[in-house]
């Protein structure tokens, strides 16, 4: 039920994005913080529960792990056009770098994917379990962020 709330979410974000588009890219920047946005959840989750913010629960920890392994692997080429950076157009903090190392971007992302499949494995098996998931995962969007989103 909550994959089909999320996805029906995104789809109506994004189909009103697409109705009010200033420039050619606006669609695709729309999705692709949409689908950062949906990321930052599923983590905040996690987080929550590993600082002990939020009481750890199995059944939500791997809710949020398997909506992360699910996200890292959707097809999110068309969410990066070439000239939809910061440097081409506004409302973005994607650097140019991103499609100059392109090769990177992807071994990054692969990174990415790698540790939100061990984080699905671990979420559910306890809090040491889910915290021991945390450093790969935290790392493997810090290390793309770092090197091709700007700061705020």
């Amino acid at each position: 039920m909550l994959k089909k709330i999320t996805f029906a979410a995104v789809g109506l974000a994004l189909a009103a994005t697409a109705v009010f588009a200033e420039s050619p890219h606006d669609g695709a920047i729309a999705a692709r913080k949409a689908h950062m946005v949906l990321y930052g959840h599923n983590l905040g989750i996690l987080g929550g529960m590993a600082q002990g913010k939020i009481d750890y629960s199995a059944d939500a920890a791997s809710a949020a792990a398997a909506n992360l392994a699910a996200l890292t692997k959707m097809s999110q080429g068309s969410y990066w056009p070439p000239g939809s950076d910061a440097e081409s157009v506004k409302g973005t903090r994607a650097l140019g770098a991103l499609w100059q190392n392109f090769p990177d971007v992807i071994a990054k992302s692969g990174d990415m994917v790698a540790a939100a499949g061990a984080m699905e494995a671990a979420a559910g098996g306890g809090l040491d379990s889910l915290r021991g998931g945390m450093r790969a995962l935290g790392g493997a969007c810090n290390a793309c962020h770092k090197a091709y989103r700007q700061p705020e």
